[in-house]
């Protein structure tokens, strides 16, 4: 069993409940393969989001007091993106800690993102219900908010479907399309493929746990294909 007072030390928490923590480093399939196990950590993470929207909201509302609204709003998708919470969540040693069966343990591709993305919310839930809303922020504050820095630095803030909109207008004279290629999973853990096409033509598609997300994937890929 993981040293779990270890992982909240290395994670810069003390939990008064340290049960809070190991839910929200239980994954579903986990839970499969050992029965007497807890909860799993999605109501954590359905906490933790929520609470991660607002202090980052926050954070930004006061950190650019001349920005518009819809540049914050893109600020902030770039900061609590799948890709920017899964970093932090690696850098800050929770793939080592995870509660995961066999199978998912082996997988270290995109649905490892997804699954450290997930645990870094649910991490924000527990240390909500462990230790109050300041606690929460300041977590968020000391390990997620400094990337606004690089977020404008490499404009990583832009959305992916829009650039390439206006580049293929510009070069092509086309308006991209978006067409569902795949629907897989059941509801709680839905996965979409989505092809971008000019014209006939389908010049990329993404994946993604929602077809949002999977539209501004398949846009980068677009975006990367036509530098």
């Amino acid at each position: 069993m993981s040293d779990f007072a270890a992982h909240a030390a290395l994670l810069g928490v003390q939990f008064k409940n340290l049960d809070l923590l190991i839910e929200a480093l239980t994954h579903r399939s986990y839970l499969n393969e050992h029965r007497t196990a807890g909860n799993h950590n999605e109501r954590l993470e359905f906490l933790g989001d929520a609470v991660l929207e607002l202090a980052v909201t926050h954070f930004l509302y006061t950190r650019f007091p001349h920005k518009p609204e819809g540049e914050l709003t893109a600020y902030r998708a770039a900061l609590v993106n799948t890709y920017s919470l899964a970093e932090e969540a690696e850098r800050l040693g929770v793939n080592d800690m995870l509660l995961l069966s066999k199978g998912e343990r082996k997988d270290t591709g995109r649905a490892r993102q997804i699954i450290l993305a997930n645990a870094f919310e649910a991490i924000l839930g527990a240390i909500y219900l462990d230790q109050g809303y300041e606690a929460a922020e300041a977590f968020i504050a000391k390990n997620l908010n400094p990337k606004i820095e690089e977020v404008i630095a490499k404009r990583t803030w832009q959305d992916a479907k829009s650039h390439f909109q206006e580049v293929a207008q510009e070069k092509k004279g086309i308006t991209p399309t978006y067409k569902t290629l795949a629907e897989e999973g059941p509801d709680h853990d839905k996965r979409f493929t989505i092809g971008v096409f000019l014209g006939d033509k389908e010049i990329a598609r993404g994946e993604g746990p929602s077809k949002q997300e999977a539209e501004q994937i398949a846009a980068q890929g677009a975006l990367d294909k036509m530098s």
